[in-house]
């Protein structure tokens, strides 16, 4: 009888300390604060926390410069301890009329006396903000491949020079003839962003000195084909501007002629598509991926790193070139010396603030295209100039390109490395891509984490 009972009293005394080793992790008291924290944690230190706050941080910087330049502001600081009501009342009306001026100039225009007026800001803003979607892609294939693609803008220039070309000197159907000065801006993109990719694998050259040299090329080439009676209709003596392209090779409206909004937006939304199911989804966009966390272990999984990095490069001088559609067949409809303005440079900002994902990529677009089209409301504003969003958007690309700096001034947690990756949490490890006689692979999750 004692044995039973034994039995029975030995069993539920092995099972409960078993029981309670397995629930201690997650079932004592102080297990759900810990999480939470951890969870805390974990947001605070997110790339994207720290993305806002660069923004805030430079919305505050601006917000001293618009201050210290209005008349009234410096004006009511000079008896602040007497009647600080005044300067509390001036600093506050400043920044009001200054950053709604803002607001009125890239969404909504609440003032505004009809509805198309009311209106066109969030058409504007999305029109600037087309070439810098696309552009800015171009960038993050490259940045995310481990290359520093800095000829964005002799890119864009290649680009309109092939779409205007085909847009003014060839006549084909409607369809037809836009398409074909699509695919002619990104050959010519491809060709340019090819060459550094070419001198970089079979040389070992640097790719951002090759690219700003070819910036610089590209720039001086423009202003020779201007002058091409080809381009102008005049000839050398010409102005140089060229002639307009035809209507079958323009972008088509979106919102109707009161609007410059045109279908090039929704190819920036395509492009961002297509661009994250190559980096997210193919074999390319993995080899891509492995080759820009750690070049030799891809090479020693079998892939040729020589023909990554030039068929990278190609890739991010295609997606240039067809960002240059946006002004030569969307708003400009011609090309002259400041056709790409400054987009070649601005899509490095914009790659940079999105992280290099491609949903990043177009809400950061559509950031730098709101504060374009709401500068020039802005410069309206008493005492704003328009170099105040020029200041906005450095001050930006200060606090994005420094991350430690954000956490430094906000104190966040230093990011956590997960065990299977850090740098691209989206990627799989290299040795997914090894043959199975390799047993080495392992060296870019090593790398990775």
């Amino acid at each position: 009888m004692s044995t039973p009972t034994t039995g029975s009293s030995t069993t539920p005394t092995t099972d409960r300390p078993e029981g309670r080793s397995e629930r201690a992790p997650g079932g004592r008291p102080g297990s759900r604060p810990a999480s939470q924290a951890a969870l805390l944690r974990q947001v605070a230190s997110s790339p994207a926390v720290v993305g806002l706050l660069a923004v805030l941080t430079a919305l505050f910087l601006s917000s001293i410069l618009i201050l210290a330049a209005d008349s009234e502001v410096r004006y009511t600081a000079t008896y602040l301890l007497n009647r600080p009501g005044d300067f509390l009342h001036a600093t506050g009306s400043t920044l009001s009329e200054a950053y709604s001026s803002l607001l009125r100039g890239a969404i909504l225009d609440w003032r505004a006396t009809t509805t198309v007026r009311m209106i066109r800001p969030i058409t504007d803003t999305l029109t600037n903000a087309t070439p810098l979607i696309i552009a800015g892609l171009g960038m993050a294939v490259a940045f995310r491949a481990g290359l520093f693609n800095i000829g964005g803008q002799g890119q864009m220039i290649l680009g309109a020079i092939t779409a205007c070309y085909v847009g003014i000197a060839w006549n084909l159907p409607p369809v037809a003839h836009l398409l074909l000065a699509v695919v002619g801006a990104a050959l010519g993109g491809l060709v340019w962003g090819g060459i550094a990719g070419v001198l970089k694998a079979r040389t070992g050259a640097n790719e951002v000195i090759v690219t700003i040299m070819l910036n610089s090329i590209a720039a001086h080439l423009l202003s020779q084909v201007l002058s091409l009676k080809a381009f102008n209709g005049e000839g050398e003596t010409g102005n140089r501007k060229s002639l307009a392209v035809a209507d079958s090779a323009q972008y088509p409206s979106l919102a109707g002629s009161s609007f410059r909004l045109h279908a090039g937006f929704l190819l920036a939304l395509l492009v961002a598509v297509a661009v994250w199911w190559l980096m997210e989804r193919s074999r390319l966009g993995f080899q891509l991926r492995a080759t820009g966390l750690n070049a030799d272990a891809a090479r020693t999984a079998g892939m040729s790193v020589p023909w990554v990095t030039s068929l990278v490069m190609m890739i991010s001088g295609a997606l240039c070139g067809l960002a240059a559609t946006a002004p030569v067949l969307g708003t400009q409809k011609s090309m002259d010396e400041s056709v790409v303005g400054t987009i070649g440079f601005d899509a490095i900002t914009v790659a940079l603030l999105g992280r290099s994902r491609p949903l990043g990529t177009v809400l950061a677009g559509l950031l730098f295209g709101a504060l374009r089209a709401g500068g020039t409301a802005m410069q309206a504003a008493p005492g704003t100039h328009i170099k105040i969003v020029l200041v906005l958007q450095s001050t930006i690309v200060l606090f994005i390109a420094a991350p430690p700096l954000v956490r430094a001034i906000f104190r966040l947690p230093e990011r956590r490395k997960s065990r299977g990756g850090g740098a691209d949490p989206s990627s799989a490890s290299v040795p997914a891509a090894a043959p199975a006689t390799a047993p080495a692979p392992a060296a870019p999750a090593a790398k990775e984490a």
